[in-house]
């Protein structure tokens, strides 16, 4: 649910449980409070296909982020970023290529072989 500024359903971010299990055992091993602190999802430029996602652990978010909270986690998303990924999912997937967040975006028109950048 967005509690910062205005976004509807279509544009929402939405995290799976056991996303939002491994980041918040994430968070509390760092220290930080759960009910401030949230995971900041954003977009930058590089990899083979032209954009990247990127998450960080922030304190608290920025003035404009959008915020969103699934399973007591807080998303902190920018607006620019915002542009790439509404409508996204953040899972957690294990493997035999290893665990970690992956994220699945509506938006994406194609994905470099290693599924590490994108394309919209």
């Amino acid at each position: 649910m967005s509690t910062a500024g205005t976004a509807d359903t279509a544009t929402e971010i939405d995290v799976s449980a056991l996303a939002a299990e491994q980041a918040l055992d994430l968070l509390e091993g760092e220290g930080m409070d759960t009910d401030v602190a949230g995971l900041r999802l954003f977009v930058q430029q590089g990899g083979c296909a032209g954009l990247s996602y990127g998450m960080r652990f922030d304190g608290e978010p920025e003035e404009d982020d959008q915020i969103y909270e699934h399973h007591d986690l807080r998303i902190f998303v920018d607006p620019a970023s915002m542009n790439y990924i509404g409508g996204s999912v953040l899972d957690f997937e294990g493997g035999l290529q290893g665990a970690g967040f992956h994220v699945e975006n509506p938006n994406v028109v194609s994905e470099c072989g290693c599924g590490e950048s994108f394309r919209t």
